[in-house]
Protein backbone atom coordinates (compact mmCIF):
# COMPACT_ATOMS: atom_id res chain seq x y z
CA UNK A 1 0.00 0.00 0.00
CA UNK A 2 1.31 3.41 -0.84
CA UNK A 3 1.08 6.26 0.84
CA UNK A 4 0.32 9.38 -0.56
CA UNK A 5 1.45 12.83 0.61
CA UNK A 6 0.74 16.44 -0.50
CA UNK A 7 3.55 18.56 -0.96
CA UNK A 8 3.26 21.78 0.67
CA UNK A 9 6.49 23.86 -0.62
CA UNK A 10 5.76 26.52 1.94
CA UNK A 11 6.02 24.55 5.05
CA UNK A 12 10.20 24.61 4.51
CA UNK A 13 9.91 28.41 4.48
CA UNK A 14 10.84 30.24 8.08
CA UNK A 15 8.50 32.69 9.56
CA UNK A 16 9.73 36.07 9.99
CA UNK A 17 9.94 35.83 13.63
CA UNK A 18 11.91 32.10 13.46
CA UNK A 19 14.42 33.65 10.51
CA UNK A 20 14.87 37.31 12.88
CA UNK A 21 15.57 34.43 15.63
CA UNK A 22 18.12 32.50 13.99
CA UNK A 23 20.35 35.68 12.49
CA UNK A 24 20.33 37.00 16.02
CA UNK A 25 21.49 33.55 17.49
CA UNK A 26 23.80 33.34 15.14
CA UNK A 27 25.32 36.79 15.18
CA UNK A 28 25.58 37.24 18.81
CA UNK A 29 24.99 33.91 20.62
CA UNK A 30 27.07 31.50 18.45
CA UNK A 31 29.25 33.81 15.94
CA UNK A 32 31.29 31.44 14.92
CA UNK A 33 29.37 29.08 13.65
CA UNK A 34 28.29 31.82 11.32
CA UNK A 35 30.90 33.48 10.57
CA UNK A 36 32.70 29.92 9.19
CA UNK A 37 29.69 29.04 7.27
CA UNK A 38 30.72 29.78 3.89
CA UNK A 39 34.25 28.01 4.76
CA UNK A 40 34.45 24.64 4.75
CA UNK A 41 36.30 23.25 8.13
CA UNK A 42 37.11 19.94 9.59
CA UNK A 43 36.34 18.25 12.83
CA UNK A 44 39.71 17.79 14.86
CA UNK A 45 41.10 16.50 18.69
CA UNK A 46 44.44 17.51 19.83
CA UNK A 47 45.70 16.01 22.68
CA UNK A 48 49.02 16.44 24.71
CA UNK A 49 51.12 13.42 25.68
CA UNK A 50 54.84 13.72 28.01
CA UNK A 51 56.70 13.22 24.71
CA UNK A 52 54.42 15.30 22.47
CA UNK A 53 50.85 16.07 20.57
CA UNK A 54 48.77 13.89 18.85
CA UNK A 55 46.00 15.68 16.65
CA UNK A 56 43.31 13.41 14.65
CA UNK A 57 41.48 15.40 12.07
CA UNK A 58 38.64 14.16 10.07
CA UNK A 59 38.99 14.63 6.66
CA UNK A 60 36.71 12.11 4.83
CA UNK A 61 36.95 10.93 0.81
CA UNK A 62 40.39 12.87 0.75
CA UNK A 63 43.95 11.35 -0.54
CA UNK A 64 47.21 11.84 1.24
CA UNK A 65 48.04 13.91 -2.25
CA UNK A 66 45.09 16.20 -1.11
CA UNK A 67 46.57 17.47 1.74
CA UNK A 68 48.82 20.02 2.67
CA UNK A 69 50.60 20.35 6.18
CA UNK A 70 53.17 22.78 7.44
CA UNK A 71 54.15 23.84 11.07
CA UNK A 72 55.62 27.23 11.56
CA UNK A 73 56.96 29.13 14.34
CA UNK A 74 54.39 25.88 16.53
CA UNK A 75 51.60 26.92 14.52
CA UNK A 76 50.16 23.84 12.75
CA UNK A 77 48.32 24.63 9.41
CA UNK A 78 46.09 21.65 7.43
CA UNK A 79 45.13 22.54 4.18
CA UNK A 80 43.23 20.69 1.99
CA UNK A 81 40.45 20.46 -0.97
CA UNK A 82 37.17 18.50 -1.77
CA UNK A 83 35.95 17.70 -5.13
CA UNK A 84 33.02 16.96 -6.39
CA UNK A 85 33.42 14.59 -9.07
CA UNK A 86 31.29 15.73 -12.30
CA UNK A 87 29.41 12.67 -14.16
CA UNK A 88 29.46 12.91 -17.91
CA UNK A 89 27.50 11.57 -20.64
CA UNK A 90 23.75 10.09 -20.04
CA UNK A 91 24.28 9.64 -16.40
CA UNK A 92 24.51 13.09 -15.62
CA UNK A 93 21.68 13.62 -12.85
CA UNK A 94 19.92 16.65 -11.38
CA UNK A 95 20.30 17.34 -7.94
CA UNK A 96 17.05 17.35 -5.60
CA UNK A 97 19.22 17.61 -2.54
CA UNK A 98 22.94 18.73 -2.67
CA UNK A 99 24.42 18.59 1.56
CA UNK A 100 28.27 17.72 0.69
CA UNK A 101 30.04 20.34 0.56
CA UNK A 102 33.25 20.53 -2.01
CA UNK A 103 36.25 23.23 -1.81
CA UNK A 104 39.33 24.49 -0.02
CA UNK A 105 39.69 24.48 3.68
CA UNK A 106 41.87 25.22 6.14
CA UNK A 107 42.59 24.83 9.94
CA UNK A 108 45.69 26.59 12.15
CA UNK A 109 46.42 25.28 15.46
CA UNK A 110 48.61 27.16 18.03
CA UNK A 111 50.97 24.34 19.95
CA UNK A 112 51.91 25.46 23.79
CA UNK A 113 55.30 24.64 23.50
CA UNK A 114 58.03 23.82 20.91
CA UNK A 115 58.10 21.21 18.60
CA UNK A 116 60.53 18.93 16.67
CA UNK A 117 59.49 19.89 13.11
CA UNK A 118 61.63 17.74 11.45
CA UNK A 119 60.22 14.76 13.16
CA UNK A 120 56.40 14.65 13.06
CA UNK A 121 54.85 11.84 11.50
CA UNK A 122 51.52 11.91 9.58
CA UNK A 123 49.13 8.71 8.67
CA UNK A 124 45.63 8.95 6.66
CA UNK A 125 43.46 5.95 7.18
CA UNK A 126 39.62 5.94 7.03
CA UNK A 127 39.00 9.61 6.69
CA UNK A 128 41.14 10.17 9.75
CA UNK A 129 44.59 12.59 9.58
CA UNK A 130 46.84 11.11 12.82
CA UNK A 131 49.97 13.14 13.26
CA UNK A 132 51.98 12.47 15.94
CA UNK A 133 54.22 15.71 16.90
CA UNK A 134 57.01 15.23 19.53
CA UNK A 135 57.84 17.89 21.79
CA UNK A 136 61.18 19.79 21.95
CA UNK A 137 64.01 18.39 24.26
CA UNK A 138 64.42 21.64 26.47
CA UNK A 139 60.52 22.21 27.11
CA UNK A 140 60.19 17.90 28.03
CA UNK A 141 60.18 17.72 31.74
CA UNK A 142 63.19 16.71 33.71
CA UNK A 143 63.09 14.18 36.95
CA UNK A 144 65.68 15.31 39.49
CA UNK A 145 66.08 13.00 42.00
CA UNK A 146 67.43 14.39 45.43
CA UNK A 147 70.37 12.54 48.21
CA UNK A 148 70.04 12.58 51.90
CA UNK A 149 71.79 15.47 53.35
CA UNK A 150 71.73 19.32 54.24
CA UNK A 151 73.90 20.57 51.89
CA UNK A 152 75.27 19.58 48.63
CA UNK A 153 78.90 19.30 49.99
CA UNK A 154 79.52 15.82 49.67
CA UNK A 155 76.85 14.93 47.64
CA UNK A 156 75.15 14.89 44.32
CA UNK A 157 71.84 15.43 42.84
CA UNK A 158 71.21 13.22 39.74
CA UNK A 159 69.24 15.16 36.72
CA UNK A 160 67.73 12.63 34.38
CA UNK A 161 66.26 13.54 31.06
CA UNK A 162 63.65 11.97 28.87
CA UNK A 163 66.37 10.08 27.21
CA UNK A 164 67.71 8.37 29.90
CA UNK A 165 70.85 10.32 30.29
CA UNK A 166 71.96 11.37 33.72
CA UNK A 167 74.06 14.34 34.65
CA UNK A 168 75.40 14.91 38.58
CA UNK A 169 75.03 18.03 40.10
CA UNK A 170 77.08 18.75 43.14
CA UNK A 171 80.35 18.91 44.54
CA UNK A 172 82.47 15.78 45.43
Amino acid sequence: MANIRRVDPFSEMLSLRDAMSQLFEDSFVNPSRSSRGDQLSMALDVSETQDGFVVDAVVPGLKPEDLDITIQDNVLVIRGETRQEHQTGDKQSNYHIMERRYGRFSRAVSLPTAVKADEIRATLENGILHLEIPKAEEVKPRKISVTKGRSLQGNTVDVHNENGHTQAVGQA
